[in-house]
């Protein structure tokens, strides 16, 4: 990778679909490239496309959209050591700056003024061996939890990380997701209703807005 640089899959203004910021038009910068491989990836097409992007470019694509609100995506972003200067760029532009990384990724060098949008991955992703629990240690108030749900044992798995460690205290909000396609909203508004769960039940906006499969929204 050249210095300065980052291999960047796709820049884009939408509406932001999740988290507590959902429904609130965004700039998403994906960057190219994962380790991880979660059985419903719903971005494979981010592991391998993409182009080398100085990170000022970057920066001046994201101001021209006249946004404040701006995420960090992939793929997994913290894979590319670059993406650090680009995070310090946008909030020294102002900018609030979310980044959604998974619970595979070290967060400690983050910066605190980002939102941090852990992604915590569930036994159901085929992944959940990966976590790095050491990360809990880096959440602020600021940020937030996502689990996402492919049926009721990844529910059960989700709920129990959750009280071992009283995530709901220590982060802005617990996401809890549908696999899309795998697991029925209604079942998990149920669950959620019946163990009076202090999470927020949350769907992809944007998939119901665009087609599920839809690029750049």
């Amino acid at each position: 990778m050249k210095p300065g640089s980052l291999l960047v899959n796709e820049i884009f203004y939408s509406i932001q679909g999740e988290s507590t910021h959902a429904g609130r038009p965004c700039v998403f910068v994906r960057l190219t490239g994962c380790d991880l491989r979660c059985s419903y990836c719903d971005t494979e097409y981010s592991f391998y496309e993409g182009r080398t992007i100085p990170i000022g470019e970057i920066v001046q694509q994201v101001l021209a959209h006249g946004c404040g609100l701006a995420e960090v995506t992939g793929g997994e972003p913290l894979l590319q050591a670059n993406v650090y200067e680009l995070i310090g760029a946008l909030l020294g532009a102002g900018l609030t700056v979310m980044v959604e990384t998974s619970g595979a990724a070290d967060l400690s060098r983050l910066d605190p003024r980002v939102v941090k949008i852990m992604d915590l991955k569930c036994p159901g992703s085929g992944e959940a061996h990966r976590n790095l629990w050491q990360n809990l240690a880096w959440l602020t108030p600021r940020d937030e939890v996502k689990f996402v749900l492919s049926g009721r044992a990844d529910y059960e798995w989700a709920r129990n990380v959750m009280y071992e460690h009283a995530l709901s205290e220590r982060v802005n909000a617990v996401l809890l997701s549908c696999a899309f396609g795998r697991l029925e909203p209604l079942k998990l508004a149920q669950w959620m209703l019946e163990d009076r769960l202090p999470a927020r039940f949350q769907l992809q906006l944007h998939k119901y807005v665009w087609s599920p499969h839809t690029r750049g929204v």
